[in-house]
């Protein structure tokens, strides 16, 4: 048996393989990770929807009790009168308060809801990238096999494609 010469540039197909099999598993971690992140994101930005919830019921629940300590003030007289009043008025600065705690915990649903939204944009250019490499990589697999230089330009082309997305996945430029 006649010992094959090995092509060249198979060594060069054999190199980008591991280039693009690097690049596909980092674009599979950070995208998984740009995935839980988002996932946790809009858990804790519910969780501040209910609190938010919650804190608009009770607020609702003084608003009502405070309008109906009026109307029972403007029907008494002397110190009953006055001490609706005073209940009243306690009543309307829970109702401030409450309004004071809503607006901060939207704010931080919001915030939340924006960390979903940026780690839902990474974490789709992973995901492209790692289609892209995993093309890439299956094209080298077959140039090496069939010993065919164009499918491994194909596979190159391809994988620039995929590296372009994940280079975007890190930079968010496409």
């Amino acid at each position: 048996m006649a010992d094959e010469k090995k092509e060249p540039w198979l060594n060069f197909l054999a190199l980008t393989t591991v280039i693009l099999a690097v690049c596909a598993t980092l674009a599979t971690f950070k995208g998984g990770g740009y995935s839980t992140r988002s996932v946790m994101s809009q858990a804790m930005a519910s969780n501040q929807w209910a609190f938010f919830q919650a804190k608009s019921t009770k607020s609702n629940l003084y608003e009502i009790s405070r309008e109906q300590l009026e109307l029972q003030a403007e029907g008494a007289s002397g110190e009953r009168a006055e001490a609706l009043r005073r209940k009243a008025a306690d009543w309307a600065r829970k109702v401030a308060t409450y309004d004071q705690e809503k607006a901060a915990i939207q704010a931080e649903a919001k915030r939340l809801e924006n960390v979903k939204e940026e780690a839902q944009k990474h974490s789709a250019a992973f995901g492209i990238a790692v289609i892209f490499l995993q093309i890439a990589i299956l094209l080298s697999s077959i140039a090496a096999l069939l010993k065919q230089k164009q499918v491994w330009w194909l596979g190159l082309v391809v994988g620039a494609a995929g590296i372009l997305y994940f280079v975007n996945g890190f930079l968010l430029f496409l």
